[in-house]
């Protein structure tokens, strides 16, 4: 029963709300604003320039840039349509390329995006990278990481709770109690918290590179190389964060004609 308590307890924080954010359209978890959550991402992102290679003054240096740029004006664009002018005012828009072999791109909360030189041999073009710029800035405009912290404090929370009412019972039974709730917390919650994100941010994704004039097709192409450079290496879905490739491209099949929808609306076409 108090483990039913707990879980139901994480389950209604999980969908409870602080605001609706109005790219996705659903009320999100978020104990945490923009203005607590930005100055400490900027300056996070200011100590990792510090630390790594910056690649600056090449072609694909200039392409990452070129790329955000359009991604950025697409998402003032599509707000716009949104009718969110001021969504984007604490933004601080920043585009990077570093020097590293690792498969990888990110964008932190605000806007600050870095590309990892090992992962342009897989986007191959502008598309592609557009593919992978999209969904990185889409997970920032989402408010992502906010409510992933959220989720976090709130398992926590969730794990105090089961402390306090086992707090009579034996010690071994303490620790059977706190591993069924973290066993059921992050397979049954956390991880399928953070796939929706993914889902999310490949929604939203799509809509910014069609909005920026990149052919949203081209994100299937773009993740079928990824799949066959990750062939074999990937957990099985449900122990990730992230959806299984199949999964991946199979939603982004059935999300593409949304995305044009939405991009002609705000004035670009695709045939």
């Amino acid at each position: 029963m108090k483990k039913h308590l707990l879980v139901g307890i994480f389950a209604v924080g999980l969908v409870y709300s602080c605001a609706t954010n109005p790219l996705t359209g659903k009320k999100s978890l978020n104990f945490v604003s923009n203005s607590e959550l930005f100055p400490t991402s900027f300056q996070q992102y200011g100590t990792f320039l510090k630390a790594n290679k910056v690649i600056t003054g090449t072609a694909d240096a200039k392409k990452v840039e070129t790329v955000g740029l359009r991604i950025k004006a697409a998402a003032e664009k599509y707000l716009t349509y949104l009718g969110q002018t001021q969504y984007l005012n604490e933004y601080r828009w920043e585009y990077k390329l570093i020097d590293n072999k690792e498969v990888n791109a990110w964008c932190m909360p605000g806007g600050k995006i870095v590309v990892y030189s090992g992962i342009l041999p897989i986007t191959k073009n502008d598309a592609g990278l557009a593919t992978v710029m999209g969904h990185e800035v889409s997970h920032a405009l989402a408010n992502h990481g906010a409510q992933r912290m959220s989720a976090a404090q709130l398992q926590q929370l969730g794990a105090v709770g089961v402390a306090v009412a086992t707090g009579g019972k034996s010690e071994e039974n303490q620790q059977i109690w706190q591993q069924a709730y973290g066993v059921t917390t992050q397979y049954g919650a956390m991880l399928p918290f953070s796939r929706g994100h993914e889902t999310e941010a490949d929604k939203i994704g799509l809509t910014l590179m069609a909005i920026a004039g990149y052919n949203p097709d081209e994100s299937i192409v773009f993740w079928q190389r990824m799949a066959s450079q990750s062939a074999g290496q990937a957990p099985p879905e449900f122990l990730s964060t992230h959806p299984s490739d199949a999964t991946r491209i199979a939603n982004l099949k059935a999300l593409i004609p949304e995305a044009k929808a939405l991009a002609a609306k705000v004035g670009v076409i695709y045939r």
